[in-house]
């Protein structure tokens, strides 16, 4: 089975789009339960590269967004009918404009038949991350890996650990925290101003824009990347430019495999002549990067994309697939945003050994923070459980959700190793009536929000995203 797969990234200081082909088979033999995987991934199509419209200072340029899009769907020669999955993510500072949400959920509706929408530094850390490769790699080698994607308002940093995210953080750097118009500095960002200030540059709008002066501003911000990469404590400055809400990240090694994504990566690896090509800053912070002895001394590999690393995330990386052991009642789906209690192994193993009240209180709490009823329960799982093991968990399910303020709510299970459809029709048995989805073969940590596609491959599989927006 084929599927269209988009991915759409309204940045700081660009949106672009990709359309990719994802392949999913049934890997196993004709006599055994089916195995559902995606087997291959296929970019059919890139778009240009477009500079963001803004209308202003605090609002993109809603219309001016929607006709990129469509302009670039007639050019690939595709229809939103015929894309199944994919997301539409607002990054860097767009994310942050006043009308960014209302456009995200204008994306989604017309995008396609499932795809996903969301705007964050964590995420888009991770997904920056998958775009490069610094996740494949970090998997492939067993090791840790880093990823830094420097755009136009933001450098979001993510560490890998064996191909999963570790950690991430988000810094107020990126080549459009100074912007240049006909040679006249026009815009100062606040955290720019900060390190100028620091630094004691006295950076102010209407000067002329010196880029032997702007790169001592590069300079420190190129500093503060690698700083933050490597040696987090150590300079008190890091603090004033990290993004607000931004997680905490882990310190690297020295010999950490280190990646460049965004636009700024382009202009690290660049021979521009031109110092404000882009009416910013982002070729001096290109570089200054290259130049800093930080850069010199680590081990920094090459990155797979570089300003697509995101578009190609979101497009190609982002979707998972469950299970194929499940079960879930079809009018439920597709569900989008729904947010994830997901319970530590000693928590699972408090609930087993028959304390439903702990595991019902932590889901009334839960849903007390959430604007929404919908939400899903999560834990590992345990590999092979004997079938009284199955039955037995059913009965802690079906106590737990049928106490006061969740006996109304559907039973939402995402558990990692596979045990969903015996456990689902466990449940459904002892709970005919109640609306359930019981899927597996999904990592989750806390804090994420899971979206659910319609089923697929004659209803034996889900798509999922997951989007793990507090890490850290």
């Amino acid at each position: 089975m084929e599927i269209l797969s988009i991915g759409i990234d309204v940045g700081t200081t660009t949106t672009q789009l990709v359309i990719s082909r994802l392949v999913i088979e049934n890997k196993a033999s004709a006599f055994t339960v089916p195995r559902i995987h995606i087997v291959s991934k296929e970019i059919l199509y890139r778009s240009k590269v477009y500079f963001t419209p803004f209308l202003n200072e605090v609002d993109i340029d809603e219309d001016g967004v929607f006709a990129i899009i469509q302009a670039e769907y007639a050019a690939a020669g595709v229809t939103p009918d015929e894309i199944s999955t994919g997301a539409a993510i607002i990054t860097g500072e767009a994310a942050r404009k006043q009308n960014a949400e209302r456009i995200l959920n204008r994306l989604s509706s017309f995008a396609g038949q499932f795809v996903v929408s969301t705007a964050g530094p964590d995420l888009e850390s991770i997904i920056a991350g998958k775009g490069s490769g610094a996740a494949a790699w970090s998997k492939e080698h067993r090791c840790v890996s880093v990823n830094a994607d420097i755009g136009g308002g933001t450098t979001n940093i993510a560490v890998y650990e064996n191909g999963e995210v570790a950690s991430c953080t988000c810094l107020d750097i990126g080549g459009r925290q100074v912007r240049v118009d006909a040679g006249i500095i026009s815009y100062i960002s606040p955290s720019a101003r900060r390190i100028s200030d620091a630094v004691g540059l006295g950076l102010e709008t209407g000067q002329q824009a010196d880029p032997s002066k702007l790169s001592i501003l590069t300079d420190r911000m190129a500093e503060l990347i690698f700083l933050q990469i490597f040696d987090p404590d150590s300079d008190p400055l890091l603090q004033a430019v990290k993004t607000k809400n931004a997680g905490s990240l882990q310190r690297a090694s020295r010999d950490t495999a280190v990646f460049f994504s965004g636009g700024v990566a382009a202009c690290i690896f660049g021979n521009s002549d031109d110092d404000f090509p882009y009416g910013d800053i982002g070729v001096l912070l290109g570089r200054s990067i290259r130049r800093c002895s930080w850069f010199s001394s680590s081990k920094v590999e090459h990155s797979a994309e570089m300003i697509r690393a995101t578009v190609v995330g979101a497009g190609v990386h982002l979707v998972s697939i469950s299970g194929s052991t499940i079960t879930y009642t079809p009018e439920l789906l597709p569900l989008k945003n729904v947010p994830v209690l997901k319970l530590s192994d000693e928590e699972v193993r408090r609930w087993r050994s028959g304390d439903d009240a702990y595991v019902a209180d932590r889901l009334l709490w839960f849903s007390g923070t959430t604007d929404d009823r919908i939400l899903a329960l999560g834990w590992n799982g345990w590999r092979s459980p004997r079938f009284a093991e199955i039955l037995e968990m059913a009965d802690h399910v079906v106590n737990v959700y049928s106490r006061p303020g969740l006996e109304q709510i559907p039973v939402i299970l995402i558990i990692e190793e596979d045990m969903a459809k015996s456990l689902g029709q466990s449940i459904r048995r002892k709970m005919p009536d109640r609306q359930l989805i019981c899927i597996d073969s999904i990592g989750i940590r806390e804090g994420d929000y899971v979206d659910l596609g319609s089923p697929i491959m004659n209803g034996v599989a889900i798509p999922v995203v997951v989007k793990t927006l507090v890490v850290g």
